[in-house]
Protein backbone atom coordinates (compact mmCIF):
# COMPACT_ATOMS: atom_id res chain seq x y z
CA UNK A 1 0.00 0.00 0.00
CA UNK A 2 1.73 3.49 -1.03
CA UNK A 3 0.43 7.01 -0.58
CA UNK A 4 1.29 10.31 -2.39
CA UNK A 5 2.55 13.31 0.10
CA UNK A 6 3.46 17.06 -0.93
CA UNK A 7 6.43 18.53 1.80
CA UNK A 8 5.39 22.19 1.59
CA UNK A 9 8.55 24.14 2.72
CA UNK A 10 8.48 27.89 3.71
CA UNK A 11 11.90 29.99 3.45
CA UNK A 12 12.09 31.79 6.56
CA UNK A 13 15.41 33.03 5.94
CA UNK A 14 15.79 36.63 7.63
CA UNK A 15 16.10 39.48 4.41
CA UNK A 16 19.53 40.69 3.97
CA UNK A 17 19.65 44.20 4.76
CA UNK A 18 18.12 46.65 1.96
CA UNK A 19 20.61 47.92 0.33
CA UNK A 20 19.40 51.96 0.41
CA UNK A 21 19.55 54.35 3.32
CA UNK A 22 16.43 55.56 5.19
CA UNK A 23 16.33 58.57 2.45
CA UNK A 24 15.95 56.49 -0.49
CA UNK A 25 13.87 54.36 0.46
CA UNK A 26 11.29 57.41 1.94
CA UNK A 27 11.63 59.30 -1.12
CA UNK A 28 10.73 56.52 -3.30
CA UNK A 29 7.57 54.86 -1.43
CA UNK A 30 6.08 58.50 -0.85
CA UNK A 31 6.84 59.08 -4.63
CA UNK A 32 5.47 55.94 -5.69
CA UNK A 33 2.13 56.67 -3.79
CA UNK A 34 1.84 60.11 -4.99
CA UNK A 35 2.30 59.55 -8.59
CA UNK A 36 0.94 56.04 -8.94
CA UNK A 37 -0.78 54.49 -5.94
CA UNK A 38 -3.16 56.92 -4.85
CA UNK A 39 -4.82 57.29 -8.74
CA UNK A 40 -5.40 53.49 -8.44
CA UNK A 41 -7.01 54.35 -5.06
CA UNK A 42 -8.88 57.47 -5.89
CA UNK A 43 -10.49 55.32 -9.18
CA UNK A 44 -11.27 52.28 -7.01
CA UNK A 45 -13.03 54.22 -4.55
CA UNK A 46 -15.02 55.98 -6.94
CA UNK A 47 -16.03 52.64 -7.98
CA UNK A 48 -17.05 51.04 -4.55
CA UNK A 49 -13.94 49.83 -3.06
CA UNK A 50 -11.52 51.62 0.12
CA UNK A 51 -8.73 53.32 -0.40
CA UNK A 52 -5.89 50.71 0.44
CA UNK A 53 -2.93 50.41 -2.10
CA UNK A 54 0.52 48.20 -2.46
CA UNK A 55 3.31 47.31 -4.41
CA UNK A 56 5.99 45.18 -5.20
CA UNK A 57 9.20 46.57 -5.82
CA UNK A 58 12.82 44.80 -6.28
CA UNK A 59 15.25 45.06 -3.49
CA UNK A 60 18.19 46.24 -5.39
CA UNK A 61 17.09 48.73 -7.50
CA UNK A 62 13.67 49.51 -6.15
CA UNK A 63 11.83 49.10 -9.54
CA UNK A 64 8.16 48.73 -8.83
CA UNK A 65 6.72 45.43 -10.12
CA UNK A 66 3.28 45.21 -9.98
CA UNK A 67 1.13 48.42 -8.02
CA UNK A 68 -2.55 47.66 -7.15
CA UNK A 69 -5.55 48.82 -5.00
CA UNK A 70 -8.48 46.97 -3.25
CA UNK A 71 -10.75 45.25 -5.87
CA UNK A 72 -13.87 44.55 -3.80
CA UNK A 73 -16.06 44.70 -6.24
CA UNK A 74 -14.92 41.53 -7.96
CA UNK A 75 -14.29 39.70 -4.18
CA UNK A 76 -14.27 40.88 -0.79
CA UNK A 77 -10.49 39.26 -0.54
CA UNK A 78 -9.11 41.39 -3.00
CA UNK A 79 -7.49 43.44 -0.90
CA UNK A 80 -4.90 46.00 -2.14
CA UNK A 81 -2.00 43.75 -0.77
CA UNK A 82 -3.89 40.44 -1.87
CA UNK A 83 -4.66 41.79 -5.43
CA UNK A 84 -1.14 43.22 -5.61
CA UNK A 85 0.52 39.70 -4.86
CA UNK A 86 -2.06 37.76 -7.36
CA UNK A 87 -0.91 40.15 -10.08
CA UNK A 88 2.41 39.55 -9.14
CA UNK A 89 2.30 35.76 -9.88
CA UNK A 90 0.05 36.11 -12.71
CA UNK A 91 0.62 38.92 -14.66
CA UNK A 92 1.77 37.89 -18.35
CA UNK A 93 4.46 41.37 -18.22
CA UNK A 94 6.52 39.18 -15.06
CA UNK A 95 6.26 35.63 -16.36
CA UNK A 96 8.33 33.11 -14.16
CA UNK A 97 11.37 33.45 -16.08
CA UNK A 98 11.72 37.24 -15.61
CA UNK A 99 10.02 36.99 -12.33
CA UNK A 100 12.35 37.76 -9.31
CA UNK A 101 12.31 35.48 -6.17
CA UNK A 102 9.77 37.14 -3.82
CA UNK A 103 12.96 37.40 -1.21
CA UNK A 104 14.51 39.43 -3.67
CA UNK A 105 11.82 41.93 -2.89
CA UNK A 106 10.07 44.29 -0.95
CA UNK A 107 6.78 44.63 0.01
CA UNK A 108 5.16 48.13 0.42
CA UNK A 109 1.45 49.18 1.68
CA UNK A 110 -0.33 52.18 1.89
CA UNK A 111 -1.83 51.34 5.54
CA UNK A 112 -0.22 48.56 7.80
CA UNK A 113 -1.67 45.05 6.24
CA UNK A 114 -4.64 43.36 7.99
CA UNK A 115 -4.64 40.13 9.42
CA UNK A 116 -5.44 38.54 5.90
CA UNK A 117 -2.53 40.60 3.98
CA UNK A 118 -0.39 39.96 6.36
CA UNK A 119 -0.84 36.13 5.90
CA UNK A 120 -0.88 36.64 2.30
CA UNK A 121 2.56 38.41 2.36
CA UNK A 122 4.21 35.59 4.55
CA UNK A 123 2.80 33.07 2.76
CA UNK A 124 4.01 34.44 -0.49
CA UNK A 125 7.80 34.60 0.79
CA UNK A 126 8.07 38.39 1.08
CA UNK A 127 10.42 38.83 4.31
CA UNK A 128 10.41 42.79 4.32
CA UNK A 129 7.83 44.91 3.94
CA UNK A 130 6.57 48.79 4.78
CA UNK A 131 3.76 50.38 5.25
CA UNK A 132 2.30 54.47 5.25
CA UNK A 133 -0.24 54.35 7.60
CA UNK A 134 -0.49 52.20 11.32
CA UNK A 135 -3.71 50.78 12.40
CA UNK A 136 -4.25 53.42 15.02
CA UNK A 137 -4.30 55.82 11.38
CA UNK A 138 -6.90 53.67 9.76
CA UNK A 139 -9.13 53.75 12.69
CA UNK A 140 -8.71 57.28 13.43
CA UNK A 141 -8.50 59.35 9.79
CA UNK A 142 -9.86 56.59 7.68
CA UNK A 143 -12.54 55.43 10.30
CA UNK A 144 -11.84 51.71 9.14
CA UNK A 145 -11.35 50.03 12.52
CA UNK A 146 -11.72 46.40 11.56
CA UNK A 147 -7.99 45.32 11.14
CA UNK A 148 -8.00 46.34 14.94
CA UNK A 149 -11.17 44.91 15.39
CA UNK A 150 -10.34 41.42 13.83
CA UNK A 151 -6.81 41.57 15.68
CA UNK A 152 -8.36 41.70 18.94
CA UNK A 153 -11.28 39.91 18.58
CA UNK A 154 -10.33 36.43 16.80
CA UNK A 155 -6.46 36.19 16.88
CA UNK A 156 -5.23 38.11 20.79
CA UNK A 157 -6.03 34.97 22.92
CA UNK A 158 -6.16 36.20 26.44
CA UNK A 159 -2.98 34.49 28.73
CA UNK A 160 -4.06 32.38 32.34
CA UNK A 161 -2.68 35.90 34.02
CA UNK A 162 -4.21 38.55 31.51
CA UNK A 163 -6.31 40.97 32.47
CA UNK A 164 -8.07 43.82 30.42
CA UNK A 165 -4.97 46.01 30.48
CA UNK A 166 -2.23 43.42 30.19
CA UNK A 167 -4.40 42.07 27.24
CA UNK A 168 -4.73 45.65 25.77
CA UNK A 169 -0.82 46.18 25.77
CA UNK A 170 0.40 43.15 24.25
CA UNK A 171 1.01 43.95 20.30
CA UNK A 172 -1.31 42.59 17.58
CA UNK A 173 1.21 40.60 16.09
CA UNK A 174 4.92 40.15 15.90
CA UNK A 175 6.72 42.70 13.46
CA UNK A 176 10.01 41.26 13.56
CA UNK A 177 10.00 37.34 13.22
CA UNK A 178 11.46 34.12 11.51
CA UNK A 179 8.70 34.95 8.66
CA UNK A 180 9.16 39.13 8.16
CA UNK A 181 10.52 42.49 9.32
CA UNK A 182 8.22 45.36 9.19
CA UNK A 183 8.21 49.38 9.45
CA UNK A 184 6.33 52.01 9.33
CA UNK A 185 8.14 54.97 7.46
CA UNK A 186 7.58 56.73 10.29
CA UNK A 187 9.98 54.21 11.73
CA UNK A 188 12.38 54.94 8.67
CA UNK A 189 11.73 58.98 9.54
CA UNK A 190 13.08 57.64 13.27
CA UNK A 191 16.32 55.78 11.99
CA UNK A 192 17.65 59.36 10.32
CA UNK A 193 20.42 61.18 11.91
CA UNK A 194 19.37 64.66 12.91
CA UNK A 195 16.53 66.19 13.82
CA UNK A 196 16.20 68.57 11.35
CA UNK A 197 16.47 66.14 8.97
CA UNK A 198 13.48 63.76 10.32
CA UNK A 199 10.84 66.96 10.72
CA UNK A 200 11.34 67.89 7.20
CA UNK A 201 10.90 64.02 5.99
CA UNK A 202 7.44 64.32 8.91
CA UNK A 203 6.42 67.51 6.63
CA UNK A 204 6.62 65.76 3.55
CA UNK A 205 5.19 62.15 4.68
CA UNK A 206 2.19 64.86 5.81
CA UNK A 207 1.76 66.40 2.78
Amino acid sequence: MSSNTTTVTTTTTKPPPTPHPPQTLLSTLLSLTSSSIIPLTTTGVNSGSKLFGAAILTRSTLTPLTIATNNERASPLLHGEINCIQQFFTSSSLPPSTRPATKDCIFFATHEPCSLCLSGITWAGFNEFYYLFTYQDSRDLFNIPYDIDILEQVFRVPGKWDNEESLRERPLYNKNNKFFTSKSLADLIGELDSEEEKERWRGRWRG
